[in-house]
């Protein structure tokens, strides 16, 4: 996707563009260019606890906002009855590459948000750059909660949490499930607990579109502020996660990760030759990466077989036969994935020897 500024932000165009990235197990991370969910579907943290099935909604976004000279500027837009906060207005541009950068400026102060998935594990990751002008700020961050099956809403939902906060990290259990707790985690600052707090009513716009009822009930447990010296210039990570040990990631290392791991599967697909990079065209190379990440997005491990699979699409569906065969040449094939290739034909033998997908899904 193009960079996109602020003309493009403005709220008709920016609650129709979307953006996706993916954990490679089935879980993902979505929203709008201006980070307004406008589906049940959309939320920072989809997990699934039965990879790449059983996806929840546990981490629906985080509200920001900054504090400057008793003045608070909210970075954040929701729609709820009848209501939209304004962020999008502060909000400079958006673009995604590897994964999706938000930018906002308030007065003199500059926050970029970046955004990117642990591979392979249920956590995401928030890096937010800040060059404060000169006046002390503030800054809040809302983690805003659920825990339901992603093709359900939280409608009217009462939400019970149990919190454990140690410094900066803090272990939730909401409505009692136990074996799932979410652990949450920022670099620096306070976090303080609310209690019962509920964000009523999210209204989903595309929801509404699709004839489905369009609001839900979410968890707010509480925030974390960072205060930030004039004509500093400072890094906060914030991290969500069903991984325990979230305090010993570092975000950026998160983001460097990403970038590397699909920079390799350019190099492995024979589509780019880093030794004549020169000799490409910026379009030709958008245009391979563009097409490895796609395609790598479809690409899961499913941990029962050990073995790899393909996504029939985001954000509805899991992996089936079909869509598989019909995309197999363009996922694995063309870019050289020649052992996960085979992984999902062995994949779809074990589906139909253990009756887990019906025959019937390879008729075309």
């Amino acid at each position: 996707m193009k960079k996109l500024d602020k003309k493009e932000l403005n709220l008709e165009e920016g609650l129709k563009k979307e953006w996706i990235i993916t954990n490679g197990i089935g879980g993902y991370a979505s929203s709008t260019v201006i980070g307004c969910n406008t589906r049940k579907y959309h939320g920072l943290l989809v997990a699934p606890f039965s990879a790449p099935g059983r996806r929840r909604v546990i981490l629906s976004k985080v509200d920001e906002s900054i504090e400057v000279d008793g003045v608070n500027y909210n970075l954040y837009t929701n729609i709820s009855n009848n209501y939209i906060s304004e962020g999008y207005k502060l909000q400079e541009s958006f673009e995604k590459d590897n994964i999706p950068i938000f930018t906002y400026q308030i007065k003199d102060i500059e926050i970029k948000k970046i955004i990117c998935m642990d591979y392979g594990k249920n956590t995401v990751g928030i890096l937010y750059k800040i060059k404060n002008g000169k006046k002390r700020a503030k800054l809040t961050l809302a983690p805003i909660m659920n825990n339901r099956d992603f093709h359900q809403m939280s409608t009217n939902h009462n939400f019970k949490l149990k919190q454990t906060i140690k410094n900066q990290k803090v272990t939730i259990i909401i409505d009692e499930d136990i074996e799932n707790p979410v652990y949450m985690n920022l670099s620096e600052g306070t976090y303080i607990e609310h209690k019962n707090d509920t964000f009523n009513n999210m209204y989903y716009l595309e929801e509404e579109k699709r004839g489905f009822y369009p609001e839900e009930n979410l968890a707010v447990p509480g925030r974390y502020e960072v205060e930030i010296d004039e004509n500093e210039e400072k890094e906060v990570s914030f991290v969500c996660s069903l991984e325990h040990n979230i305090e010993e990631l570092e975000v950026k290392g998160l983001i460097n990760n990403e970038i590397v791991r699909i920079k390799k599967l350019m190099l492995s697909s024979g589509l780019y030759d880093a030794e004549k990079e020169q000799e490409y065209e910026e379009k030709y190379k958008d245009l391979i990466k563009e097409y490895i990440i796609a395609t790598d997005n479809f690409v899961v491990y499913r941990p029962l077989f050990r073995l790899h699979t393909l996504i029939a699409g985001y954000p509805w569906f899991l992996d089936w036969g079909r869509d598989s065969l019909i995309s197999f040449e363009g996922i694995l094939l063309i870019p050289k994935r020649y052992e996960i290739a085979r992984e999902v034909l062995l994949t779809l033998v074990r589906d139909i020897k253990y009756g887990l997908v019906p025959n019937r899904i390879f008729r075309f």
